[in-house]
């Protein structure tokens, strides 16, 4: 199976949908490399990065997922390309 290596930009400014968004990375855990969050009190915000390495349609449908909780937004940047061999 092919992996892409991903990382996910987070914004969450509705605190009611985390929850359900730990939820979801939770589901997707074993594809998920490392995750920072920052909570950014000033603004009322949370901020999180989520690195992973999973098969492209799983990086889309997690990040699909996540776009439609209420108050949150998503942005994926991916690899250069899509085999990686090291």
């Amino acid at each position: 199976m092919q992996t892409r290596v991903a990382v996910m930009s987070i914004i969450i400014e509705n605190p009611d949908s985390v929850e359900r968004l730990n939820a979801m990375l939770h589901e997707y855990g074993e594809y998920i490399i490392g995750r920072m969050g920052i909570p950014y009190r000033a603004k009322g915000i949370n901020i999180i990065s989520i690195a992973m390495d999973a098969p492209q349609d799983k990086i889309s449908a997690l990040s699909g997922r996540i776009g439609r909780l209420d108050g949150v937004s998503v942005k994926t940047a991916y690899s250069p390309s899509k085999e990686l061999n090291v």
